[in-house]
C-alpha cells in the first residue's frame, strides 16, 4: 500500500506518527537556534563594518617617515662606533697577546736569563774594582751605547752614566758609611 491509499484514522496518533512529529520539532529547533545564531554572526559584522577605519600604511621606520630621525640616526651612530670600538679591542688584544706568545718562547726566556746573568757578571766585576782586595780608582765600562765612568777619592764613590742619547746621570756614594 502506497501512503496515499492509507486512510486517515481518527484518534490517537501511533507511536511512529509520534516519534516522526518529536524528530520534526527537534529539526525545526535546530533550524531556528541556527538561524538567531546566524542573524547574530551578520550583525556583530555589520557592527564591526560600521567601525572599521579607513586602511592607511605608515612606514614604521624613521628613515622614511621622519618622526624620530634624529634619535634614530644618534642610535645607529652609537652602534657603529661600539662596533668599531669592539673591533679596535679584539686587535689590540690579539696584537697582545702574540707579543705576549714572543716574549714567552723558549728563545726570548733564554735570551733574557743569558742576558740577566751577563749583567749580574758585570756588576759583580764593577764592585770588586770598587771595593775588592785591590780596587781601582777610576774606570770606564761601555754597555750597549751607554758608559759608566767611576772614579773613587777615598771618601766618595761618583758613578757618571751617559746614555746613548747623550743624558748624563750622576750618582755619588759616601764610602766610609757605605754599610749594612
Amino acid at each position: 500500500m502506497t501512503k496515499e491509499k492509507i486512510k486517515r484514522k481518527r484518534g490517537r496518533p501511533s507511536k511512529v506518527e509520534l516519534k516522526r512529529r518529536a524528530h520534526e520539532a527537534e529539526v525545526q529547533k535546530i533550524i531556528e537556534w541556527v538561524v538567531v545564531i546566524g542573524i547574530i554572526l551578520v550583525l556583530g559584522i555589520l557592527s564591526q563594518n560600521t567601525k572599521a577605519d579607513q586602511i592607511v600604511h605608515k612606514f614604521k621606520s624613521p628613515s622614511f617617515n621622519g618622526m624620530g630621525t634624529s634619535s634614530h640616526y644618534l642610535t645607529i651612530e652609537n652602534q657603529e662606533f661600539s662596533r668599531k670600538l669592539t673591533i679596535k679591542e679584539e686587535i689590540k688584544a690579539l696584537q697582545d697577546e702574540i707579543e705576549r706568545e714572543k716574549e714567552n718562547s723558549t728563545l726570548a726566556r733564554f735570551m733574557r736569563n743569558l742576558e740577566s746573568r751577563v749583567y749580574a757578571e758585570l756588576s759583580r766585576q764593577l764592585v770588586n774594582n770598587l771595593f775588592g782586595e785591590t780596587p781601582s780608582d777610576s774606570g770606564i765600562i761601555e754597555l750597549e751605547g751607554n758608559i759608566i765612568e767611576y772614579t773613587s777619592d777615598g771618601v766618595t764613590l761618583t758613578l757618571k752614566i751617559t746614555e746613548a742619547d747623550g743624558t748624563v746621570t750622576e750618582i755619588t756614594i759616601p764610602i766610609g758609611t757605605f754599610t749594612f
